[in-house]
């Protein structure tokens, strides 16, 4: 059983260091440490190297938005769920390019493999839902709206943000007659 500050220790690490990456992929350990208000020791206890904390925090950003499929879908309809979903999805994919920078190409295809089939799961659940009520087509294929999705977040963030009118153009795609 993991102590509760050993628990708050690492959450704070994470956070600290997804802010700090984000920012300026360079940021030493030292400095997360510092920033996370914890001492070096404890900061590679949890994460032994760079990579494994980037990792770790590419995993935590995954889940929380995973997290949220339950909740957007008991408020929102499934088409409004998706959106609101998705634009959480690419501002979290905006931020990863400035934690890029910390990865090697193998990690990069370590957090895809390992994110892929939750994403996957989560959108399957949003579409189903819509097909069930007849607000998403039949034949919307998670993995062709994941592909989609991909430019969204290469787009310019920024007053000329074209990412919501391309996302409505893909959501339209998905309308069910109903």
């Amino acid at each position: 059983m993991v102590r509760s500050d050993a628990r708050e220790n690492r959450a704070r690490i994470l956070a600290a260091a997804r802010e700090a990456l984000t920012l300026d992929g360079s940021t030493s350990m030292n400095q997360i440490a510092q920033s996370a208000g914890v001492g070096a020791g404890t900061l590679y206890r949890n994460f032994p190297t760079r990579e494994a904390l980037v990792l770790a925090v590419y995993e935590d950003e995954v889940a929380r938005i995973i997290g949220r499929v339950d909740e957007l879908l008991a408020v929102h309809p499934p088409l409004e769920a998706l959106r609101l979903w998705t634009l959480d999805l690419v501002e979290a994919m905006r931020r990863k390019h400035g934690l890029g920078d910390a990865l090697s190409p193998a990690a990069h295809r370590t957090v895809a493999e390992q994110t892929y089939g939750p994403v996957i799961a989560a959108i399957t659940r949003m579409l189903d839902a819509g097909k069930v009520e007849g607000t998403i087509r039949d034949d919307a294929d998670p993995g062709d709206f994941l592909q989609l999705t991909g430019a969204l977040w290469r787009t310019a963030p920024g007053p000329e943000d074209r990412m919501p009118h391309i996302l409505a153009l893909i959501l339209d795609g998905l309308r069910g007659a109903h």
